[in-house]
Formats: C-alpha cells, sequence, structure tokens
C-alpha cells in the first residue's frame, strides 16, 4: 500500500504538477475576487448614476444607490433615437467587417513571417516593425484616403485606416512559433496538404486563442473610434455611434455654457439631464461591446484545450 502510494508520488512530481495548499488556495482567491469586483463596480456605479434622478444629483450629489430613481437620461436619448439606432447599425458593421478583414490579413501575414520556410520573412518582419517605430502623421494619411484612395466621406474611410496592426502581427507571429510545432506542418506536407489547406484547417484551429485576443483588441478599438469619422465624414447619416454621442454630448455642453445669454436657454438647461445624460451615453456606447467578453472568453478555453505535439 505504501509502495502504491510512493509510485503514485513520484509520478506526481513527475509530470511536475503542484497543487497550492488550501490556504494559499483560498487567499489567492479572495484575491482575485476582490480584483474582478473592483473592475465591474465602475461601471455598476455608471449604471446606478444614470438611473437616478437628476434632481437628486444636483442637491445629493453622486451616490452607488439613490434615493429616486429616474431615466430622463435614456428617455432623452430616445429623442435621438433614429439617429442613434442608425449609427448603431453603421457601428455594428464597421465593426465586423473591419474586424473579420483585419484578423484573416493579420492572421496571413504573421503566418507567412512565422515559418522558416519563407525566404523574406525577415524582410517583412522589419518592415512591419519599422511602422510601430516610425509613423507618417496625420496628414500624409489623410492624403493618402481622400486623395489617393478617394474614399472620404465613405463607411470605407472608417474600415480601411485600420486594416492593419503591426502590434497584432508580431503577436500573432510569436504564438504561431510558439505553439505550432513545425513537426505538425511536416506531416501535413508529407500527407500532400498544400499550404492553404495547412493554415486553415490545422494552423488556425490551434491558434484560437491568439486569434481570440487580437479580434477582441480589434473589435474594441473598431466600436471606439470617433477619431476617423472627425476626419473622414462630413455626411451626419455616415456618424458612428461614438462620434454621434460625442455631438450630442457637445451640444448638450453648448447649451449649458450659453444659458446665462437668455432666459429661454436657461429654462432649456434645467430641462436638460446633463449628468445622467452622460452617463446613459456611457451605457449605451459600453454595454453592446461589453457582452461580447463571454463569448470570447469561451473561444479562450476552447482554444487551450486543443492538443498540440509534445516535445
Amino acid at each position: 500500500m505504501q509502495a502504491s502510494k510512493k509510485i503514485k508520488k513520484k509520478k506526481i512530481d513527475s509530470v511536475g504538477i503542484h497543487a497550492f495548499s488550501r490556504p494559499a488556495n483560498f487567499f489567492f482567491s479572495i484575491l482575485i475576487g476582490i480584483i474582478a469586483l473592483s473592475s465591474i463596480l465602475p461601471f455598476i456605479f455608471v449604471i446606478m448614476i444614470s438611473i437616478t434622478d437628476e434632481s437628486v444629483i444636483a442637491t445629493q450629489g453622486f451616490n452607488f444607490w439613490p434615493s429616486k430613481f429616474g431615466v430622463d437620461g435614456y428617455l432623452f436619448l430616445v429623442n435621438f433615437k433614429d439617429k442613434i439606432l442608425n449609427s448603431l447599425f453603421i457601428t455594428l458593421f464597421v465593426t465586423v467587417v473591419g474586424t473579420a478583414t483585419n484578423v484573416f490579413i493579420t492572421t496571413t501575414y504573421a503566418y507567412a513571417i512565422s515559418r522558416r520556410t519563407f525566404k523574406y520573412k525577415r524582410f517583412f518582419t522589419v518592415f512591419a516593425l519599422i511602422t510601430m517605430l516610425f509613423n507618417a502623421g496625420l496628414v500624409p494619411g489623410y492624403i493618402v484616403v481622400t486623395q489617393l484612395l478617394h474614399i472620404g466621406n465613405t463607411i470605407a474611410a472608417l474600415i480601411v485606416p485600420m486594416l492593419l496592426s503591426p502590434f497584432n502581427i508580431i503577436l500573432m507571429r510569436t504564438f504561431f512559433k510558439r505553439n505550432i510545432p513545425e513537426a505538425i506542418l511536416e506531416s501535413a506536407r508529407i500527407d500532400g496538404a498544400s499550404e492553404t489547406r495547412i493554415f486553415f484547417q490545422i494552423s488556425l484551429p490551434l491558434a484560437l486563442p491568439g486569434i481570440a485576443t487580437i479580434s477582441l483588441f480589434t473589435a474594441l478599438g473598431f466600436w471606439n473610434d470617433w477619431f476617423n469619422a472627425l476626419l473622414y465624414i462630413k455626411n451626419p447619416n455616415l456618424y458612428p455611434l461614438q462620434y454621434l454621442l460625442m455631438q450630442i454630448q457637445s451640444n448638450m455642453d453648448y447649451i449649458a455654457k450659453s444659458s446665462g445669454l437668455s432666459s429661454q436657454l436657461a429654462g432649456a438647461v434645467s430641462a436638460l439631464p446633463k449628468e445622467t445624460g452622460r452617463m446613459a451615453m456611457v451605457v449605451v456606447a459600453t454595454l453592446p461591446i461589453a457582452l461580447l467578453y463571454p463569448f470570447f472568453q469561451r473561444y479562450f478555453v476552447k482554444g487551450l484545450t486543443i492538443g498540440g505535439v509534445k516535445e
């Protein structure tokens, strides 16, 4: 009996399995729980402010649990429902199309420079790194989009400038090199698989954790982008959600600063839900993209469970 226990213990030690003690496990669980709670509390606080009555905020300030609830901020945004829904559709389209295209270009580029058989991998790696260190600036980028590509004031102007990320390329290059053994690819080539089939049926499934990571980063970038709309979009019907909300906020601030000019403006300012309106805009802009996190988390876990070759 003791001999079998010793054998089991040796097996466990040989494969390097080490478990935390029960007090250490409890301590780290509490620590992670505190970190998670501190991350989600600010967003919950924003939601609570957005459903607080404006008069309560004016008299009592911000409270985590308001003494009087109200939805004035959301009712204020309902006045712009047509514009918001149109901007939301444009933002969803730009985010989905832009993320899919960006991830496809990034993964193909990174896969090529991660393979030892690619002759020009060093050149294209340095080419990607240079763009991270040196930037041509705002004016050349504006000239390329408007004068060379002629896509100014179109939805393409919201997608094309963000189609490639050098940082994501280097990230995926490292992931491909470290997590896809060359033995798998050589076995597939011996079996007669083409490079295209190897990439889509072998490399991409093994790279799901990395793809999920850069997809999340890219989707956040497209969803939160407003600067390209400021530069290239003049048609109000093509405003993305973030830029439209900024315009609404700017109009509210302008009315508030000009309220002393006339009694009519002063009455309009008193009726505006300034603070709750701001928080309602934050919720509208943040909640849809926040709902993506559980889905990406599922792909993280799924990708990590895919098997590989043991060296």
